[in-house]
């Protein structure tokens, strides 16, 4: 068993396991919430040592449908993604009505978002964040962490910093809740017309602090985002250095094809 038509290499059995139990996953055999065999059971199932199933949990968690807790094994996750749609969530017009980013994609997508602040205050700017800022490092910002959740589940982290002359007289900005519309409509109000919002994005895995914050299975993927918001004048007036779970989020973009 194993080897495939025309002499091609065999699949590994804890391959062949790990497909299966995806499989099972995806045709809601295993439905969210549903604890997956334990290693005894699937030892038993498939006649293999403990060590292939090891092997094959290994895949199985690396396509990100299940999460391991301590003490109770691995669970299918209901966690469908967020899709991210860059050409439009953070168009002026979700401002004026109200809605961050964050709360106007996550009604797109039917789901039920919340926000807690974790910390708001001034802190010294790193070096990586103080050079988007055009400041030296080491000079006082402000920084807004929060963690945002999506349908109870810990989805992304994401910490501003904000240039201290630019928010030391707009007060809002030092509250939990900035408002309607968020950090960007205050800025607005103040007189911070934006032209652009400008992304990076690297995918790696979590480290085990970052796994913990976001519920996520150890080694889990997770996509690094930092984001400068540039304004008419040409200035960044925020970093936003995010990390969010990459089973969560679907990035689209509209790419002009003209000059």
């Amino acid at each position: 068993m194993g080897t495939p038509a025309g002499g091609g290499r065999a699949v590994p059995r804890y391959v062949q396991i790990a497909e299966e139990i995806v499989q099972q996953i995806k045709a809601g055999v295993l439905r969210p919430g549903d604890l997956v065999p334990s290693e005894s059971e699937l030892v038993e199932r498939y006649g293999v040592a403990g060590g292939t199933i090891r092997k094959a949990m290994v895949e199985v968690r690396a396509s990100g449908l299940v999460e391991t807790r301590h003490g109770k094994g691995s669970i299918v996750k209901d966690r469908p993604p967020v899709r991210l749609r860059s050409s439009d969530r953070f168009r002026a017009s979700h401002r004026r009505g109200g809605k961050a980013a964050y709360l106007a994609e996550s009604a797109q997508s039917g789901a039920t978002a919340k926000v807690s602040v974790l910390y708001i205050g001034p802190v010294e700017a790193p070096e990586d964040i103080a050079e988007r800022l055009g400041v030296d490092a080491g000079t006082q910002v402000l920084a807004r962490r929060r963690l945002y959740f999506r349908n109870g589940t810990p989805v992304e982290t994401a910490s501003s910093y904000l240039p201290w002359d630019v928010v030391k007289d707009i007060p809002e900005l030092f509250s939990e809740n900035p408002g309607p519309g968020g950090i960007y409509a205050r800025l607005e109000d103040d007189g911070h017309v934006f032209t652009e919002f400008v992304e990076t994005l690297q995918a790696r895995p979590a480290s085990k602090a970052e796994a913990s914050e976001l519920a996520l299975s150890p080694g889990a993927p997770v996509i690094h985002l930092l984001r400068n918001a540039v304004t008419e004048t040409g200035r960044v007036v925020e970093v936003c250095d995010t990390l969010m779970a990459a089973d969560q989020f679907v990035f689209e973009y509209r790419i002009p094809a003209a000059d």
